[in-house]
């Protein structure tokens, strides 16, 4: 009857948790994004597509450099390790939760000492010592001790598991930034390949009307002077372009010797990156769902903690034969067995436990600290970009304007200089101000382009927190973090 009362009481207690209720903290959301322009999509329901959002930039190069990410980049690999260890921590918590069972024996040939303490003549001085011995053990968790222990366990796995799709959108978009930038140097040389001509036939126009007592040294100093200038601008050009190549093989995994992308000028259009709703942010993007999953570790963190007032109680059974050696070990006068609960409290350990507490609700309140900074920062890196492509798109079309104006006066004022009608520092000016106003719209383009991937980073390049894996059944992972939030 008393073993019956225990057995039930045990079963009623099992039922105890002892840390707090869980809720995911409040934090405040905005109903809309406060930019507003072109680049917001005017259908808000569209979203990204999934785990290929460098697609909406029609490039096929960088469409098979971003695929080579997830196979050949170092960053991404240690990620998924660290991934792959916490699972294994949570494993590791979970096999607490059923009972553990071992088998051992011995088989012993033993010697007394002759001069031992309180040596009876009826002993043995040379006996044997056989044993084999099956034993079941079994913490029955009254407290919630284990059960907090594997959800926070599994809060990490799952936080780890987020911080894995963070690095890759992050290494996805400094692809695609390197790339984007890449290309402008590829346009940015084209350009100025083209102007070292135009500045060449200008030097030799020159020297020729120098040449005829037309022109004046002078004019020829400034027409070599614009020359050399373009060339070495050229250099540069090349050296930057040699340096963002390097950077990306390193992301897709190739040494920079043996690594190239031909050089092309292409015309990569911006894309209309749909933000979304504002309100659903928060479940696409992956640092918020790992932020999340860490306090959700750290509150079941406490449960651990205060468990440590309460008494541990487990059971044990032990059952096995035993003999000197000689007669069959596994006969019945040989078997022995044992069966018990076991308890263990600790009645004063000078303030230990109490400081582990204190030190779980500390660990709580920064990660809720932590949260709250991370929502924060993702509204933020929003409105960023919105704001940058709102009005890049308006510095474009002003830019654009800029070029044609400047590029018909640098046309003019060579013809006007050809027929004598004009200086030759004019020429310059108006070359030199072309030239300027073509590499700022080149600038302002790629800008444009790293805005927008900007953007599609900050909206979580298509992830969704519906993607969390479901790691252990005693915890509840947030499918629907924007509810809760309310």
């Amino acid at each position: 009857m008393r073993t019956r009362l225990a057995l039930s009481l045990c079963v009623l207690v099992s039922g105890c948790n002892l840390a707090p209720d869980y809720h995911v903290p409040e934090t405040p959301q905005p109903v809309a994004y406060k930019e507003t322009g072109p680049w917001v999509a005017t259908t808000p329901q569209q979203q990204l597509p999934r785990q290929a959002w460098w697609t909406l930039y029609g490039d096929a190069t960088l469409n098979g450099l971003e695929e080579r990410i997830a196979t050949a980049n170092t960053t991404l690999a240690q990620a998924q390790a660290r991934y792959d260890a916490a699972r294994g921590y949570l494993e590791q918590a979970q096999s607490d939760t059923l009972p553990s069972f071992g088998i051992g024996g011995h088989a012993d040939a033993d010697k007394q000492s002759a001069n031992r303490p309180l040596r009876s003549p009826s002993q043995p001085t040379y006996y044997g010592d056989d044993e084999a011995a099956a034993g079941l053990s079994w913490d029955l968790d009254l407290w919630g001790r284990i059960r907090n222990e594997v959800a926070a366990e599994g809060a990490e796995a799952q936080a780890s598991f987020a911080d894995l799709e963070g690095v890759r959108l992050s290494l996805q978009a400094q692809l695609a930034d390197n790339y984007l930038e890449l290309r402008e140097l590829d346009a940015q040389a084209r350009l100025l390949r083209d102007s070292i001509g135009i500045y060449g036939k200008a030097l030799d126009l020159t020297n020729y009307r120098h040449d005829k007592g037309i022109a004046s040294g002078l004019d020829v100093g400034r027409a070599q002077s614009q020359y050399s200038d373009a060339r070495s601008q050229l250099s540069d050009v090349l050296g930057r372009r040699a340096v963002m190549e390097h950077a990306i093989a390193s992301l897709v995994g190739e040494p920079a010797p043996s690594f190239a992308i031909a050089p092309q000028v292409v015309d990569v259009p911006v894309p209309n990156v749909p933000a979304g709703i504002a309100s659903t942010l928060l479940q696409r993007r992956p640092d918020v769902a790992a932020a999340e999953r860490d306090v959700a570790a750290t509150n079941a963190g406490i449960g651990v903690a205060r468990a440590a007032f309460y008494p541990d109680i487990s059971l044990s059974a032990l059952a096995g034969f035993q003999n000197t050696g000689g007669n069959p070990l596994f006969a019945a006068p040989n078997a022995f067995w044992a069966l018990g609960p076991n308890v263990a409290l600790t009645l004063f350990d000078n303030g230990r436990h109490e400081g582990q507490l204190a030190v779980a609700k500390a660990a709580n309140a920064g990660a809720t600290a932590a949260y709250r900074g991370t929502v924060l920062k993702a509204f933020q890196d929003v409105e960023d970009n919105l704001a940058l492509l709102n009005r890049l798109a308006d510095a474009a079309d002003a830019k654009a304007i800029s070029v044609a104006a400047a590029t018909k006066t640098q046309n003019l004022a060579l013809a006007l200089y050809r027929n004598g009608a004009l200086g030759f520092l004019d020429v310059v000016v108006a070359q030199t101000t072309a030239l300027q106003a073509q590499q700022a719209a080149l600038t302002l383009h790629t800008r444009r382009l790293q805005a927008s991937v900007g953007l599609i980073r900050a909206t979580g390049g298509g992830w969704s927190s519906q993607q969390m894996p479901d790691l252990a059944d005693n915890f509840s992972k947030p499918t629907d973090v924007t509810d809760r939030h309310m």
